[in-house]
């Protein structure tokens, strides 16, 4: 890519970029971020702050090193922590979808355990899914023609096979989908909804911010866990559905928020 075009990287691709980067050199410093980059020091040191204070890598003298505090898992990995929870959390969330409604489902191990339960829906008929997920979208493709596949396009991602910026929000911000699912890496009651990967919590937004319906999609490891990317706040979600009963302190000030929530209990 040309130093013009990196230059011009939104701020979420810039720093996944650098933390790849970073991982693949070692210690690396500032300014040879800033010339690989193309931007100021100034810009790098904001974005290593950010990068550092998630925990994706370690500050050093003169510029930083990989970290591995809070590494992003695949979505093969994902997967295979808390699986029955999810598979839960995914049967109460297809029952929200009717025969005729467009439905937008974000990328996850959640989401995925979401699609596999709406293709176990077979009253469903003339469903539109929206998706940034290629997985998903494959998963998919067997409920032709009762259902309509519709990919976002954008630059792929092959550690959650997602699509992203640039061009990740160009066709969401021409939907408005009935109801959306999306994942998380965190919810927190005064950060709201929040996501190790700023690429996809930048999409999360989008699709959030252009559905009728929003919900969040979280198994119990995720509640009261914060991470970089902000996706928004409680205030704007509609419904969360999670797989275990959280502390009665949590349920009341997600209910005050005016949040419907559900638990996917066995």
């Amino acid at each position: 890519m040309a130093e013009d075009e990196l230059a011009n990287l939104p701020a979420e691709v810039r720093r996944e970029r650098m933390t790849s980067y970073i991982e693949a050199s070692g210690f690396t410093r500032v300014l040879e971020l800033a010339t690989e980059f193309g931007v100021s020091e100034v810009t790098v040191r904001s974005d290593l702050g950010a990068l550092a204070r998630a925990g994706l890598l370690k500050r050093v003298h003169g510029g930083a090193v990989p970290g591995r505090m809070r590494r992003e898992p695949t979505l093969e990995e994902a997967s295979t922590s808390a699986a029955s929870e999810k598979d839960r959390i995914a049967r109460h969330a297809a029952r929200l979808v009717e025969s005729g409604q467009s439905v937008a489902i974000d990328v996850g191990s959640t989401t995925t355990a979401v699609a596999r339960a709406l293709l176990d829906r077979s009253d469903l008929e003339d469903v539109t899914v929206i998706t940034n997920a290629l997985n998903i979208a494959l998963l998919l493709e067997p409920a032709t023609p009762r259902f309509t596949i519709v990919v976002t396009g954008g630059t792929l991602r092959p550690r959650q096979h997602s699509l992203v910026d640039p061009f990740g929000v160009d066709l969401l911000n021409q939907l408005s989908p009935d109801v959306a699912f999306v994942g998380c890496n965190g919810v927190d009651l005064e950060r709201g909804v929040t996501n190790v990967n700023l690429p996809e919590a930048a999409i999360k937004r989008t699709i959030l911010r252009r559905t009728e319906r929003p919900v969040i999609v979280a198994d119990s490891s995720k509640l009261g866990q914060v991470h970089l990317g902000t996706v928004c706040s409680l205030e704007s979600i509609d419904t969360l559905i999670t797989g275990q009963r959280p502390d009665d302190g949590f349920v009341a000030d997600v209910e005050t928020a005016g949040v419907t929530l559900v638990v996917a209990e066995a």
